[in-house]
């Protein structure tokens, strides 16, 4: 359960005091709660407004009248000793106290109140990484500018638009990132809903001010000599289009003068364009990565996939599982990938994410050259760690892993719950050390991680598949499920095919839960073999 603290009238959840909440959906929750209280603590302070107003409003009225009949006749209605008297007292005493109230600041509790909820706002860090995330999701499925401007995702609850500046904004932080490819795409997708009739803040001159520049850094300088010069047409004074349509036109007229004496093929190697470079985080195996995610590119043959069976599997004769055996499903051949089916309660689920929730971190990995803990932009997640001895239904988890796997859990790490945030993703990575990584469990003294046990636990409306690029498997979440395979042969040394990634989520909030089991302990358990590949 997630303990709230009460400071001036708002709940302030303690886990937003981690920074990273682009990073966990989960978390990114929380703040949902938030900005309500600051909603009903700004409608708090529209009310005290406007009962103010109302005050001066009766005051006003009063005043109106009563003015209106003694300017009728001044002499005979202050002639009245008691009209004396209270004019008097009203111009003495009751107009300071209007003037009081006039002055008073009946902001000072909403103010109060947001001054201290800002501390723990999201900040700029948060901003950028939803938009990276957002311009993440649209190159691995393929999906246009026009597709997220009008929410138009598969899975969703709660469609919503991205308005002019939205979409300005997302090509300011490509365009800050030098990734002129998705500037060139969202600013044009602004200035495609400002011809469109959309009122906005953002004017033409300043989305064709970057869309120009972008297009020229891609090389097509046709295109933003024509956007320079629409520009201009709005704004002829702009000093920087100016100076850019000289420089265009200059590049141009030299372009064109080489031409002249350079070759066919010269000329075609000129002009040819490459609108999208490769990225400074280029993966060899992005490729076949990203059509996994979409489901495309599965290399699962009909003659293997009739070798694929479904079972009740009870743990060796392990008596908890004699009378109510476990649901396997076998999921890949090569590596073997099972499935457990129901194999961990709704119940287990909610007292192991109420667990983790305040102990959630941004997720990092080890350094190969230097050993430290470090976050990266390709873990997009948070995680926790949580120990058998600290609660019941954990330890009862890793016995159930013991009984089913037949592996000894005691040299196990933790089990670690990691929840992903915006597009939250974890790109391609194995989960053993290879032999240039000869420390990466030293402290441990434990071994290698012999095998990885994967428990999801949600469904995820889009997205967030567990894919393998070496083989071409998929494997797609879902709730109360778990998934298990062997990272090394028998031998100890390391399966390569094993190398997966976890998809970047869509739509949705994808919890998981793992267990990384190590080699010692399993030696009569999992007997070595002759054979490296065995």
């Amino acid at each position: 359960m997630i303990r709230y603290i009460l400071i001036v009238g708002i709940l302030l959840p303690q886990s937003l005091a981690h920074p990273g909440f682009f990073t966990s959906i989960g978390q990114m929750t929380d703040l949902i709660h938030t900005e309500k209280d600051l909603v009903t603590s700004l409608k708090d302070y529209i009310k005290a407004e406007e009962d103010k107003l109302e005050q001066i409003k009766k005051w006003a009225e009063k005043l109106d009248r009563l003015t209106s009949t003694a300017t009728k006749d001044p002499e005979g209605f202050v002639g009245h000793p008691v009209n004396a008297f209270k004019l008097m007292k009203r111009l003495n005493t009751e107009w300071s106290e209007l003037e009081n109230l006039v002055l008073k600041d009946m902001s000072d509790g909403f103010i109060s109140n947001l001054t201290i909820q800002r501390q723990y706002f999201p900040n700029d860090e948060d901003q950028v990484g939803a938009a990276k995330a957002l311009l993440r999701l649209q190159d691995t499925y393929n999906l246009d500018t026009d597709t997220i401007s009008k929410g138009n995702l598969p899975g969703v609850k709660h469609k919503s638009f991205l308005t002019v500046e939205d979409c300005f904004e997302l090509g300011k932080v490509a365009y800050t990132e030098a990734d002129y490819y998705h500037t060139e795409l969202w600013m044009e997708q602004a200035l495609r809903q400002l011809d469109e009739g959309e009122v906005s803040t953002t004017d033409k001159v300043s989305v064709l001010d970057y869309l120009s520049y972008a297009v020229y850094q891609q090389g097509d300088l046709d295109k933003a000599l024509l956007l320079t010069k629409k520009l201009l047409e709005l704004d002829p004074d702009h000093q920087r289009a100016n100076g850019n349509l000289k420089y265009f036109e200059y590049i141009m007229a030299k372009e064109k003068d080489a031409n002249k004496s350079a070759s066919d093929d010269q000329s075609d190697q000129k002009t040819t364009l490459k609108k999208k470079g490769v990225a400074a985080d280029y993966l060899p195996e992005r490729q076949k990565y990203e059509m996994l995610c979409r489901g495309e590119g599965i290399k699962m043959t009909p003659r293997r996939q009739k070798k694929l069976f479904c079972r009740y599997h009870d743990g060796n004769r392990n008596p908890k599982f004699i009378l109510a055996p476990a649901k396997q499903e076998d999921e890949w051949d090569k590596p073997r990938i099972i499935r457990f089916h129901d194999i961990i309660s709704d119940a287990e689920i909610e007292i192991v994410k109420d667990l983790a929730k305040p102990r959630l971190r941004r997720a990092t990995i080890s350094n190969p050259i230097t050993g430290d803990l470090e976050t990266v932009h390709y873990r997009i997640s948070k995680s926790a760690w949580l120990s058998g001895y600290e609660n019941p239904v954990v330890s009862r988890i890793n016995m159930r892993i013991q009984d089913l796997t037949g592996l000894d859990v005691s040299t196990a790490e933790e089990l670690q719950v990691a929840n992903y945030g915006v597009g939250g993703q974890y790109e391609p990575h194995f989960d053993f050390a290879r032999k240039d990584e000869p420390d990466a469990f030293k402290e441990l003294g434990t071994g290698n991680r012999i095998a990885t046990w994967l428990f999801y636990m949600s469904d995820v409306s889009a997205g967030g598949a567990t894919v393998f690029p070496e083989v071409g498997a998929s494997v797609w979440p879902k709730k109360g499920t778990a998934v298990f395979w062997y990272n090394l042969f028998a031998s100890g040394e390391g399966d390569y095919s094993t190398r997966h990634a976890a998809c970047p989520v869509l739509v949705g909030n994808k919890w998981v839960s793992n267990k990384w089991l190590h080699e010692r302990g399993q030696e009569f358990r999992r007997p070595c073999t002759l054979s490296e590949l065995e």
